[in-house]
């Protein structure tokens, strides 16, 4: 099997659980870095010895030993580095989502999708969750076709970034875009139709208000309900609370139609976990016949390796196996520039909505 070389934009929080789920899958070796942050850096050093750090991204695109390139560089970023890279050296390319934050750059991305020449894949991590993958391939037969759809995430608040730039709307593209596009992303691909209505309603309720920076306070929201009509007749909800940690599953996502339900349940990072809740559960897949059978619940454990590598429920680690072999064949990317950017723009009507108290149509 061939090894690749991979080109890492951005070594931070998230890039260092890309780093490590990258040397899990053998074949591979993570030959050069741009990261301006010296202290990011040396973490990337403790993780690759070996590693070339490169003074700028052209200095990086320039190297000759890549096989592709993964950006995980903060949001606002990724537009700009984008059109860097199909300039310079148009590598297969893993871009961590929100693919945008301002709508101007819509039109680049759309020409990005009919020009591009290699294959580029939005990190969509939540999609490969186990507990969630399950859901996601029995849904159909489960419900008989999804009629209804709640996503409620309870979580801790946004973490500490290098720059702070998830704290304001400016650079992160706001909650509902930089948190949610993960969950506009699963009703899509879930309900198996597009999005024609957005209504929601959020705001800053708890988190950060007693912070500053360069003297402005943060204007992140953290909370918020989203309602979203489908073309198929569908219509699904999500439920955000980041001021919930002490919740005993992070993520619980339902799916009813006429023939029954199925849900998941998935636990937060375990680098996270409250201790006084004791041992974090276990992963579950519940399906809810309309018969006198009742549910049928099943643990989906997640191998300890992968938990270990970030705090994705290992999904990190099988968005990379994906992304290795599409690099490989030269095939199609699962998550395409496509879903990327609806999952955007379904993040941005929200917000729209939520500053308007108007439903958006699409």
């Amino acid at each position: 099997m061939t090894t690749l070389q991979y080109g890492i934009i951005g070594c931070g929080m998230m890039g260092q659980e890309h780093i490590k789920n990258i040397l899990l899958l053998g074949n591979t070796e993570v030959t050069a870095i741009f990261e301006p942050n010296a202290k990011m850096r040396e973490v990337a050093q403790s993780l690759v010895p070996s590693v070339r750090f490169e003074p700028s991204i052209e200095d990086l695109l320039k190297s000759e030993d890549l096989d592709c390139l993964v950006i995980v560089s903060p949001n606002n970023l990724h537009a700009d580095q984008l059109r860097l890279i199909a300039e310079i050296n148009p590598l297969p390319i893993l871009v961590e989502k929100p693919l945008i934050t301002n709508p101007k750059d819509q039109a680049d991305i759309e020409n990005m999708i009919a020009t591009y020449p290699s294959p580029i894949w939005v990190a969509m991590e939540y999609r490969y969750m186990p507990p969630v993958a399950a859901l996601i391939k029995q849904a159909e037969t489960a419900t008989g076709g999804v009629k209804l759809l709640t996503i409620r995430e309870h979580r801790f608040p946004f973490l500490e970034k290098v720059g702070d730039w998830n704290r304001f709307n400016e650079k992160s593209g706001g909650t509902l875009v930089e948190k949610c596009c993960h969950f506009f992303d699963l009703m899509r691909l879930i309900l198996k139709s597009e999005p024609i209505r957005v209504m929601a309603s959020a705001g800053q309720s708890v988190n950060h208000l007693d912070e500053s920076y360069d003297g402005k306070t943060p204007d992140i929201w953290d909370n918020g309900y989203v309602i979203v009509d489908f073309e198929s007749g569908a219509r699904a909800m999500l439920e955000l609370c980041m001021f919930a940690e002490g919740s005993q599953y992070q993520e619980e996502i339902s799916a009813v139609g006429a023939d029954g339900k199925i849900e998941c349940l998935v636990p937060g990072p375990g680098r996270f976990w409250p201790e006084h809740l004791g041992q974090a559960p276990t992963p579950k897949l519940i399906v809810s016949p309309r018969n006198p059978r009742g549910p049928i619940e099943s643990d989906i454990p997640v191998d300890p390796t992968l938990l270990d590598a970030g705090d994705h429920n290992g999904s990190t680690f099988y968005q990379h196996q994906k992304f290795q072999q599409v690099v490989l064949k030269k095939t199609t990317p699962e998550v395409s520039l496509s879903d990327g950017l609806m999952a955007v723009q379904m993040g941005m009507a929200a917000q729209k909505s939520a500053m308007t108290g108007q439903s958006v149509e699409l």
